[in-house]
């Protein structure tokens, strides 16, 4: 069985210095439109974590967008570990973020954990 993805959305983000800082909001819909383009290739089932909700709002047939229920520093994060903590089946959970404190809660709860660098270039994989 594929593991289910939950992706720190900014952390995958701020993997490349592409000036991204500049359009944040640019920066959310190119991710979510490179992991749409994966999910359709693969089949997986993905969550894009913000910390902050997209505005304008941002949708997706095929990716779960989501975000903390208050904007603050590691809000996305926080969210992550709810989400995992009240998961019947944290084990099925690939949490996606280069934060070690967030990776290190991930693997606690049972959860395995993929580099954000390595799953942005997966994404760019044909």
């Amino acid at each position: 069985m594929s593991p289910r993805y939950l992706v720190d959305g900014m952390n995958v983000i701020g993997t490349r210095p592409d000036h991204w800082w500049t359009d944040r909001h640019g920066a959310m819909v190119r991710l979510v439109d490179q992991i749409e383009r994966w999910v359709a290739g693969t089949g997986e089932e993905v969550t894009v974590v913000f910390e902050r909700p997209p505005s304008p709002p941002i949708t997706s047939p095929l990716v779960e967008i989501t975000h903390a229920p208050r904007a603050a520093p590691n809000s996305a994060d926080d969210e992550i570990v709810r989400r995992l903590r009240t998961d019947p089946a944290p084990e099925t959970i690939r949490v996606v973020t280069s934060d070690n404190a967030l990776a290190d809660q991930a693997r606690f709860v049972g959860a395995s954990v993929e580099p954000a660098e390595t799953f942005r270039n997966r994404l760019a994989d044909p």
